[in-house]
């Protein structure tokens, strides 16, 4: 299973975490998230990695010049897109960016919001699910309604995110059948501090399922 450990401001947290087990850590390119890392940092970070791990830049509504330009200037292999961005900018950046992965972000308020998915899914390469938040695009701790998801069988790999943590997430996986996870404050200290000791018990339990 994928799991994406989002949220990554440290290096040597970061080598850590990808020693632990995570197949791709997520790097926040939106300046008001506290959360957020400059290109440089994110060199620094990367520089660091082993070549097997995903790097996933998150952007909420920024420019195709200006994901284009990162990824060009810091090796990300994917870019997360977590705002409002419509299907045609999704095939634009897609056309833009050959071989990089495009993810698209959902915020799932209800079942219907399940509807708006369609549109995107030959546009992008992997979907991501997240709880709603009225203000807030995401990292916000809570929880998906995991009951919303029971018949979602999408066509393209998909992540489930959304308040998941060491404690709920075995709970999560025995009700959906996700392609990955995607963790980010349900395994912090405080907003891009992450706490390796809740990195390495999520890492347990994911290897306990997989016995």
């Amino acid at each position: 299973m994928r799991v994406k450990i989002c949220g990554i401001t440290q290096p040597e947290q970061g080598r850590a975490i990808a020693n632990l087990g995570a197949t791709a850590l997520g790097f926040i390119c939106v300046r008001q998230s506290p959360r957020h890392v400059t290109p440089a940092q994110i060199r620094t970070i990367v520089a660091q990695l082993p070549s097997r791990v995903d790097r996933i830049g998150v952007f909420v509504n920024a420019s195709g010049e200006e994901i284009g330009q990162i990824v060009a200037s810091t090796g990300l292999t994917g870019v997360q897109l977590h705002g409002d961005e419509s299907p045609e900018f999704c095939r634009q950046l897609r056309q833009s960016l050959p071989g990089i992965e495009i993810i698209k972000a959902f915020r799932i308020r209800t079942s219907q919001s399940l509807s708006e998915i369609d549109a995107y899914c030959d546009r992008v390469d992997t979907l991501l699910l997240d709880a709603y938040h009225p203000q807030l695009s995401g990292g916000t701790g809570e929880t998906l309604d995991w009951k919303t998801l029971a018949q979602f069988r999408p066509p393209h790999p998909w992540l489930l995110a959304g308040g998941l943590n060491p404690d709920n997430v075995l709970d999560a996986l025995k009700l959906l059948n996700p392609s990955g996870i995607d963790l980010s404050s349900g395994v912090e200290r405080s907003a891009g501090d992450k706490d390796l000791t809740r990195v390495e018990r999520l890492f347990q339990k994911l290897n306990a399922l997989s016995l």
